[in-house]
């Protein structure tokens, strides 16, 4: 079964691979087929199996030979192995689903913000709007009070820097606003923990490499969505680590 969700994750991935590049370009992602960014060629179906193609063309297009982009084959990878990681975690549970698509969701946000420094608010709705469906399928009070309040809590604290310092774009505030919507009070507090983390440890290193100088700006986005993605799989696990040692 671990195989079929690992292709099935695949296949996923070309999809996100897909979104990630027409969304901030104002296409279709549904027509038309896929082609060639370069030559515009209508990309034939054995062309488009995932990683396999990209290993069989030599990481080039069949028609007009310039390079493919070693991101196709990484995200369709990276997404495969998140599937299968979240079906031996979670099952095929109502969990497996919903994290399936909340990390799904965080790909295409976090590429496009790394790509563009921009957050799209098609992307922000239709994490939402799967955000609250998946609260009332599961219905409960403590569980939708809980995703309200990491929602809140999360847009909160980065609106605040935002208004405060412009350290930050409302973009990030949007992203904030899906995870906590997602993940809940709880582990919405271990998402913004583990982001600020991620890019104070980034931001450094970009500096004293001199890739990056201080006053360049460095999108947040991708680290919400690392950090939030980290907090599906160890969330929990680093919460009662916690609470046991305050017990010791």
């Amino acid at each position: 079964m671990g195989i079929i969700i690992f292709i099935y994750g695949l296949v996923i991935g070309s999809f996100l691979n897909l979104c990630i590049y027409r969304i901030p370009n104002n296409e279709s992602i549904s027509y038309p087929p896929s082609h060639c960014t370069s030559c515009g060629n209508k990309i034939k179906w054995y062309d488009l199996i995932p990683v396999i193609s990209y290993i069989i063309l030599k990481g080039r297009c069949r028609f007009c030979n310039e390079k493919i982009s070693v991101m196709y084959p990484l995200i369709e990878a990276f997404t495969g192995i998140l599937f299968v990681s979240l079906y031996y975690k979670y099952g095929l549970s109502f969990y497996f689903f919903k994290y399936a698509v909340f990390v799904s969701t965080l790909i295409v946000i976090g590429m496009i913000d790394l790509k563009t420094t921009d957050v799209y608010f098609n992307t922000i709705v239709f994490g939402i709007i799967t955000g609250i469906a998946f609260t009332l399928l599961k219905f409960h009070n403590n569980i939708i009070l809980s995703n309200i309040l990491g929602a809140a809590f999360s847009a909160g604290i980065i609106a605040l820097i935002v208004i405060l310092t412009k350290g930050m774009g409302w973009g990030d505030v949007e992203i904030c606003f899906v995870s906590g919507l997602y993940l809940g009070f709880k582990l919405s507090i271990i998402m913004l923990f583990l982001s600020f983390v991620l890019g104070a440890i980034v931001g450094i290193v970009l500096i004293v490499l001199k890739i990056k100088s201080r006053k360049d700006f460095i999108p947040f986005g991708p680290f919400i969505s690392i950090a939030s993605i980290f907090t599906v799989f160890w969330g929990e696990k680093m919460i009662n680590l916690y609470i046991n040692k305050l017990m010791l």
